[in-house]
């Protein structure tokens, strides 16, 4: 295997957050399911806007997040998405790579205005995300470069890249790339309602070999399997794919390979502000690790400690760099 220009190159829905704190009376009021994550219009996103108080708002998507905070811990990263050329999508661009990512995917030039995600967080710290995808569903196989794909060490993907049809063709081509040049494919699971839409193809890629390593939180977990005993979900998940990484919010997490289990604690934090990004930055210190060759047991407790900077602030990007907090920490960086 020839050595990797890029560590990590992630593949996702380009979405632009937006970011309120509220209370529960406004998710009942606009019939939010709290946690979770729905796809709406653009006429509903515009009444959702219109009713928000004042936001926090920056450049965001689940697997942007992953790869912003892998350039923050001093990895090479780089990432392909779909904006337009409007104002939020030269904001989008400009914010990902002032994070120091590469990224290079042709803005569309019509269509579908940038896609927004309205993140409404409640005082418990929990995130209700409305998505409207607009141009994100744009994105297309002839986006994917295949160069850059077989020079990047692992391709890491979000479930969400499943809801647009031409995206999923992109992942697909993207996993076929990187497996022929020696690459490891990762994939996200995204969130529990993701995978009840899309269960039996998930189960596929990872039965089939299209993903290596596979990101789940509990939630997700208990949905893939439909079962609500962790201990059969996990042994199923191992055998479904080569390396199954469990979250477990203050419990910690769960890395589990062929042959082996490791748990690996969640980091003391002080004060729980929003959840948004735990799981995306969880994902960013733990595909670090394992670039730099860490083991399991540190590549987990990487993305416990990146996952505690960005739970204790608004947003789903880190506020503090995140290598020195590794480096104080006594961890590889």
């Amino acid at each position: 295997m020839s050595s990797a220009k890029y560590d990590v190159l992630g593949i996702g829905n380009a979405i632009f957050d937006i970011l309120v704190q509220t209370d529960e009376g406004f998710l009942a009021s606009h019939g939010m399911t709290k946690g979770g994550m729905s796809l709406i219009d653009e006429s509903r996103a515009a009444a959702i806007y219109r009713d928000m108080g004042p936001a926090t708002e920056m450049s965001g998507g689940s697997a942007a997040n992953t790869i912003v905070g892998l350039a923050n811990l001093g990895a090479r990263a780089a990432y392909v998405g779909k904006v337009k050329n409007d104002q939020i999508g030269k904001l989008y661009a400009h914010d990902i790579r002032a994070a120091g990512v590469a990224f290079e995917t042709r803005p569309a030039t019509d269509g579908p205005a940038t896609g927004c995600s309205y993140i409404l967080v409640t005082p418990d710290g929990e995130r209700t995300m409305n998505t409207y995808l607009g141009a994100a569903q744009e994105l297309m196989p002839s986006d994917i470069d295949a160069d850059q794909v077989a020079a990047s060490a692992i391709v890491y993907l979000e479930g969400y890249l499943w809801d647009p049809k031409s995206a999923k063709d992109a992942f697909v081509k993207a996993a076929g790339i990187a497996h022929e040049a020696g690459r490891q494919v990762a994939l996200t699971l995204s969130d529990s309602f993701c995978v009840d839409r899309y269960r039996g193809e998930f189960l596929d890629l990872m039965r089939n070999g299209t993903v290596d390593l596979v990101f789940a939180n509990e939630a997700e977990l208990h949905s893939l399997y439909q079962t609500s005993d962790f201990d059969a979900a996990l042994k199923q998940f191992r055998a479904d794919v080569n390396l199954a990484i469990v979250t477990r919010s203050e419990k910690g997490c769960v890395v589990a390979s062929k042959d082996d289990v490791t748990a690996v604690p969640a980091f003391p934090i002080e004060k729980m502000v929003d959840t948004t990004g735990a799981g995306d930055l969880f994902a960013a210190g733990f595909l670090f690790g394992l670039v730099r060759g860490a083991g399991y047991e540190n590549a987990g407790r990487l993305g416990a400690l990146a996952a505690a900077e960005v739970i204790q602030h608004i947003g789903a990007r880190p506020q503090t760099s995140l290598k020195q907090l590794a480096q104080q920490s006594g961890l590889p960086a």
